[in-house]
Formats: structure tokens, C-alpha cells, sequence
């Protein structure tokens, strides 16, 4: 029997030992490139995500050396897309280094987290724009998910450390607090959210030259189905029918927009098709009308009138709302038991 007990206890410690040693080749880049702070930045030479599945870099690994904590951000699903997949690979290969790593990643969300619940685009870099609250690019909708995910949980976060869990709620509700709180009012009525919101005011502003201040539909349109996701309170009920409705009243019926590569180059045409509605990218606050920034800063009321690099270089129309509005909206009425 003794022999038994420690045959199986070594088995175990075995078990253990090989598990631990187990690697997963994505988690073991993402863990090079992660920064002293527990963030990740973006490639450096197209400012674009780092691509787990090509060599290591050795540019970027050099200036990840460099010990930059400036470079961390959630820009381009930065920082979320790490703890995401670590917290993967954890799952698959009990490996406790990627779990390590993860946590120190989820830290460093609830470390950039303002008081009024916003997250600015990058951490500690507070230069130009990179200090507001963003939602641009999702930026803080895929924070905040990362965050009701340990909070609740799920797809594997369960795993991640009490004392986390219980930050990552507090953080999560004070996220939706945020939420509710810079939702644009227009016209005496709730519309649907700015790309970006000036850190102390939560009012508004404008960012990069060609990102005016204005109404964001893509972005709205995550945020409405972030809030879906949540326990329904009268103010969440409120948000989510005000912004459906808004997205309902200002679709440009009748047309579609395309994105196709010609020699790797965008081409986005505009163009009418029966029975299919989009969205401008960007509308005007006081308005409710589209518009469309340039880079001399400039803004147009004519998708035609924006010079041709940024007409090609940037997505100005979307058709998010669609499925918004016919599917999504209705599945949560339902499930909720809520009339529209």
C-alpha cells in the first residue's frame, strides 16, 4: 500500500512537472514582447498588431529591451489580445508561466483604469490623444471584456487569482458607470457614443487630425452589445434602446459600402444597392449629420470632397447597425423578457 501511495504521488509530481514544461509557441512570443509594466505595445515600424505566428523580431525585441513602459497600450486589441491567449495556452498546457504572465497583463488594466472608470488608449504615455478615454478601435470595450470575463469567470478565467477577481469587478462596474455616463445626449434624447472622451470632463474631443469630434457608429455598436451582456437595470435598459433607436433613425438607406485590394491597396467604393443600409463612420454632434475628416484637419460634409489618400486609407461608412438592430437587439428583448 505505502508502495502504491508513492508510486502514485510521484506520478503526480511527474504529471506535474512535464505539464509545467509544456510550451505553447504563440504564449512564449507574447511573453518576450511583454513589457516591465505587464502591457503590450504594437509593432513599432506600421504601428499595427504584433503577429504572434511570424519569427521574432529582432527590432522589436530591441526595443522591447529598451524597457519602455511608454509603448503599452490597448489600442488594436493590444494587451487584451495577449492576456486573451495566455490565458488560452494556460488552459491547454497548465504551463503556470503563461497564467503568470496573463495576471501581470490583467494588473496592468486595472492599474490604467481612471477613477471615473475610463481607460485611456495608451499607459502610462499621456502625449497628444493618448490619454483620453477611447473607444476607438474598441479599445476599452475589449479591456472591459477582458475584465467581465474574470469577473464572471469564463472562457477560462476562471483560473485567474481571487484577489484579481475581485478588482476586476469592482473595475467592471465602474467601466459600465462610465459607460452610461458619456452615452451623448442630442436633442433632448440619448444617442450613441463618441471615439473619444477628454479624461477629467468625460466630454467629447477630437483625436488624430482626420478623427473629429463626432458620434461613432462602429464603436457604438460594440458598446450596445457589451452592455447586452450585462444584468439589465433600468439605466442599461434605457442606454440600449435610446442607441438602437438612434441607429434606427439615422441609417442612409439604399446604399452599400465595399472594401476590396487592388496591388494590396484599399479601394472603398460607396455605391447604391437596394434593400442594404449603412452607417457614416462619424457623425456630427449637434447635427446628426456625416462627416469626414482630412489630414490638414479639415472636416467635409461630402464623402467626395475628402482627399483621396484618406478616402482610400480609412473606413468611413459601415453597415454594423444591420445586424444590430435585426438580430442582436431582438435576441436580447427576448431573452430578457423586454418590451420594445
Amino acid at each position: 500500500m505505502i508502495n502504491l501511495k508513492i508510486t502514485i504521488a510521484s506520478f503526480c509530481l511527474i504529471t506535474s512537472a512535464i505539464s509545467a514544461q509544456v510550451k505553447d509557441t504563440l504564449a512564449e512570443k507574447m511573453m518576450i514582447y511583454q513589457l516591465p509594466n505587464g502591457g503590450w505595445g504594437k509593432h513599432n515600424s506600421d504601428k499595427k498588431n504584433v503577429d504572434y505566428t511570424l519569427k521574432i523580431d529582432p527590432k522589436l525585441l530591441k526595443i522591447i529591451k529598451a524597457n519602455d513602459n511608454d509603448l503599452a497600450t490597448i489600442d488594436n486589441n493590444a494587451t487584451s489580445k495577449e492576456i486573451n491567449g495566455l490565458i488560452k495556452a494556460y488552459g491547454t498546457t497548465k504551463n503556470p508561466a503563461y497564467l503568470k504572465s496573463a495576471e501581470k497583463g490583467i494588473q496592468y488594466l486595472l492599474s490604467m483604469q481612471y477613477e471615473n472608470g475610463g481607460f485611456p488608449q495608451y499607459y502610462p504615455n499621456s502625449s497628444i490623444y493618448r490619454k483620453q478615454v477611447t473607444y476607438n478601435d474598441n479599445a476599452m470595450i475589449n479591456a472591459l471584456t477582458v475584465l467581465y470575463n474574470i469577473a464572471e469567470g469564463k472562457d477560462g478565467f476562471d483560473v485567474v487569482d481571487p484577489q484579481l477577481k475581485e478588482k476586476s469587478k469592482i473595475a467592471l462596474q465602474k467601466g459600465i458607470a462610465c459607460i452610461l455616463k458619456t452615452q451623448v445626449p442630442q436633442n433632448g434624447k440619448l444617442s450613441i457614443w463618441a471615439d473619444q472622451y477628454n479624461e477629467i470632463t468625460l466630454k467629447p474631443e477630437k483625436a488624430r487630425a482626420f478623427e473629429p469630434m463626432s458620434l461613432a457608429t462602429g464603436e457604438s455598436v460594440n458598446i450596445v452589445k457589451f452592455l447586452m451582456m450585462q444584468p439589465v437595470t433600468p439605466e442599461i435598459e434605457r442606454s440600449i434602446k435610446s442607441a438602437v433607436q438612434w441607429f434606427k433613425d439615422s441609417k442612409i438607406e439604399g446604399y452599400t459600402y465595399n472594401v476590396s485590394k487592388d496591388s494590396e491597396k484599399a479601394i472603398r467604393t460607396l455605391s447604391k444597392k437596394e434593400g442594404s443600409s449603412v452607417w457614416a463612420r462619424f457623425y456630427d454632434i449637434p447635427t446628426n449629420r456625416p462627416i469626414f475628416g482630412d489630414r490638414d484637419g479639415s472636416v467635409k460634409y461630402n464623402y467626395e470632397d475628402v482627399s483621396e489618400e484618406r478616402r482610400m486609407g480609412y473606413s468611413w461608412y459601415n453597415e454594423a447597425g444591420t445586424k444590430l438592430i435585426a438580430s442582436d437587439f431582438q435576441k436580447w428583448l427576448k431573452k430578457n423578457k423586454i418590451s420594445e
